[in-house]
């Protein structure tokens, strides 16, 4: 289900009257303001709610309005090219996203699956950084250090969609055109029609799906995770740490079209240069409002991108919302010795929580 905020409420948060939202403590998720803007304890799911709302609303503030039903047009999905690779077919197909767009991306379905042994499980595999290949390298194309993780889940029983991030590489929308006011909200819709299509296939097992991703497929599948719940299970490898934190606060960093600001990410993160504690919502808040779904966030050590101690103030700050729900074990992190990478080990974890989430053990086909 696509979480779809009030238009007027949205529109009363850009105008200024998130000054109670601004209030709230980023890394305390156990508090919330009633309608007088008074700041409560957070002490039942509900009250938590009140809170959960609030985020979504202030993240809607800097990445632009989630679209809604005009945008859901049929997908008219269209096959282009189709690869035998072993296990599985790899299948080059695009989808009408939207009125006027049609997005690119790679459907892995293993062979057991087409044959009609049983359901597979499926997950949405995003991408990371890549200029020249794009979605190409989850799949192993490219001359890239990047694992070819949808791949690697095709080959576990897994049906796989990974749809390319718009304005990198092949995929080159009109952002402004399309009317959204950063990449990030694109690719939220992008992939939330990625679960559509995922929804419309009938060797496709329904009932959840997970999403994976490395670096900026990492905070992809956190933000498409935080506006719809299908996705059971989310996976983060080298995606996030605290707007504050991102590059020790480099203010070279927080300029148009630098960083975080540029239009294929959230242009709107420049209004807070030199206040970036100012900004409206941060991973922190987003990893609560994933709870109580599973969660899993390798950080490495070496990650010259994002910090990994940023990443356990993260989850510290999550943790009670997981709590609360009675799933404190569902938020899982772990620090690999290593840089900016996803190691076997992590990989493996990740699949194997994939597995027992969304098909009940760790042995598919």
């Amino acid at each position: 289900m696509l979480i779809v905020a009030g238009m007027a409420r949205l529109a009363l948060l850009r105008a200024g009257a998130a000054g109670s939202a601004i209030a709230l403590d980023r890394f305390n998720l156990l508090q919330y303001s009633d309608r007088f803007g008074k700041i409560l304890p957070v002490r039942t799911k509900r009250e938590w709610r009140r809170r959960r709302s609030s985020i979504l609303l202030a993240a809607q503030s800097i990445m632009g309005p989630l679209p809604g039903r005009p945008k859901r047009v049929p997908l008219e999905i269209i096959v282009e090219a189709e690869v035998d690779a072993g296990s599985h077919l790899r299948r080059l197909i695009h989808y009408s996203s939207e009125p006027g767009c049609r997005t690119p991306a790679y459907l892995l379905i293993p062979k057991a699956a087409l044959a009609g042994r049983a359901q597979a499980p499926a997950v949405l595999c995003l991408h990371p950084t890549d200029f020249r290949v794009g979605h190409g390298v989850v799949v192993g194309l490219g001359d890239t250090r990047y694992p070819a993780y949808a791949s690697e889940l095709a080959g576990r029983g897994f049906v796989v969609i990974a749809p390319a991030y718009p304005l990198l590489a092949n995929y080159q929308p009109d952002l402004r055109a399309l009317g959204y006011d950063s990449g990030t909200m694109k690719a939220i819709w992008d992939n939330h029609r990625a679960l559509d299509l995922l929804d419309s296939l009938p060797f496709v097992k329904r009932g959840g799906f997970g999403a994976l991703g490395h670096s900026l497929g990492g905070h992809n599948a956190v933000f498409t995770a935080a506006f719809d719940d299908r996705l059971k299970i989310v996976v983060s490898s080298c995606g996030l740490d605290s707007f504050a934190d991102y590059a020790g606060g480099n203010p070279d960093l927080w300029k148009p079209e630098k960083g975080w600001c540029q239009l294929r990410y959230l242009p709107r993160l420049a209004d807070y240069a030199g206040r970036l504690k100012d900004i409206p919502f941060d991973f922190a808040e987003l990893i609560g409002v994933l709870a109580p779904r599973v969660c899993y966030l390798s950080a490495p050590t070496g990650d010259a991108n994002f910090k990994w101690t940023s990443v356990d103030r993260i989850a510290a700050a999550a943790r009670p919302v997981y709590e609360l729900f009675g799933r404190s074990e569902n938020l899982i992190v772990e620090h690999p010795d290593c840089d900016h990478d996803f190691p076997t080990a992590q990989r493996q974890r990740a699949y194997e929580l994939m597995a027992v989430e969304l098909a009940g053990s760790v042995k598919l086909f």
